[in-house]
């Protein structure tokens, strides 16, 4: 079997520009160094938010299909990892919406710091965070983690910005009792 070899040093711009090269085995090759450079950051981030291994490679596979769809219109605004990582949220936004997995909790909330046990273990922190409800652990980790602003959250899932608030709220509320 013919395997593609992948160009581990090559900058983003031409990294992009071969991706869209007219040379097959160029662009190919460029594809795969594309996916290889970002797949395990994109799934860790589709992970997070679908909670299961299955729909987070759906997400990551779909994902990749709609960078490679639309790498002509990335402008080199922001980084192509943020580009990207745009693109896997949404995607894994989509997929919860679809499954019917995505709830949120319409109740307003004054949002107060999540204090956090000092002896806490990052095992301990992301198991609590994927026992949280569908909808608040997304909007809390699009928020609280991924460091997106309520307005865009509320944008992307097409809620109230007071939804999105009170989600993130809610969630941590939920990480005081579950981690105390």
């Amino acid at each position: 079997m013919f395997r593609l070899a992948t160009l581990p040093d090559i900058s983003e711009r031409d990294l992009v520009d071969q991706c869209l090269g007219e040379l097959v085995v160029e662009r190919r090759a460029a594809q795969r160094t594309l996916y290889d450079r970002y797949k395990r950051a994109m799934y860790s981030t589709a992970y997070r938010i679908t909670n299961d291994a299955d729909h987070a490679h759906d997400v990551l596979q779909d994902a990749f299909v709609e960078v490679f769809k639309n790498l002509r219109q990335f402008s080199f605004r922001s980084t192509l990892g943020a580009w990207i990582k745009t693109i896997v949220v949404r995607q894994a936004i989509r997929k919860q919406q679809l499954e019917g997995r995505f709830e949120t909790i319409d109740e307003t909330r004054h949002d107060q710091p999540a204090a956090l046990p000092d002896t806490m273990t990052g095992a301990e922190l992301d198991a609590a965070i994927r026992s949280l409800p569908d909808g608040a652990r997304t909007i809390f980790l699009l928020v609280e983690v991924e460091g997106y602003m309520h307005h865009e959250v509320a944008t992307m899932l097409g809620i109230a910005e007071g939804t999105s608030k009170s989600q993130v709220s809610y969630a941590k509320k939920l990480l005081r009792q579950r981690l105390s």
